[in-house]
């Protein structure tokens, strides 16, 4: 069972799964105050839930539903939309940051390949160097590994 609101424990779970309410003294619903310990305005998922269910249950108007829960109506129809495709889950925020590997395209990995069978024993970090001098992108070692091992081919040689 988590810890009450504030609890480092579920603070630090919140934040790990960028479920942590960034404004939740912006939360300014009844429910949500120190008293009750079910509702926590730190828990972002459980606030936007409240918030559409205020508006869709008890016919809350929207303007005053994201007012009280700390939002913007445009932020309450992109919540309801993710709700309404994809449930609760819909309301746990996606990781940000790139979603593929897009310094690494497929132009960028043929050149890759064909270094590595001109030259069998060059290392990831090699490679890396190669992305860097043609075409002037710089990428770990890493992602150099990873994408050719996507791409079905192997890694290269560790380094």
């Amino acid at each position: 069972m988590p810890g009450p609101e504030g609890a480092p424990d579920k603070i630090s779970a919140l934040r790990r799964h960028h479920a942590l309410n960034p404004r939740p003294e912006r939360v300014a619903d009844p429910a949500f105050n120190a008293n009750n310990p079910f509702f926590d305005a730190a828990d972002l998922v459980q606030v936007k839930y409240e918030m559409l269910r205020r508006v869709r249950e008890d016919g809350q108007a929207v303007a005053q539903a994201s007012a009280t829960f700390g939002f913007s109506r445009p932020s309450f129809y992109e919540a309801q939309a993710a709700f309404a495709e994809s449930g609760l889950p819909g309301l746990v925020p996606q990781r940000p940051g790139p979603k593929r590997a897009h310094k690494l395209s497929g132009a960028v990995l043929d050149v890759l390949e064909a270094a590595r069978a001109d030259q069998p024993g060059l290392n990831s970090a090699a490679l890396a160097g190669i992305v860097a001098e043609r075409f002037g992108l710089h990428v770990h070692p890493r992602s150099v590994e990873r994408a050719l091992q996507r791409r079905g081919k192997g890694g290269p040689a560790q380094v």
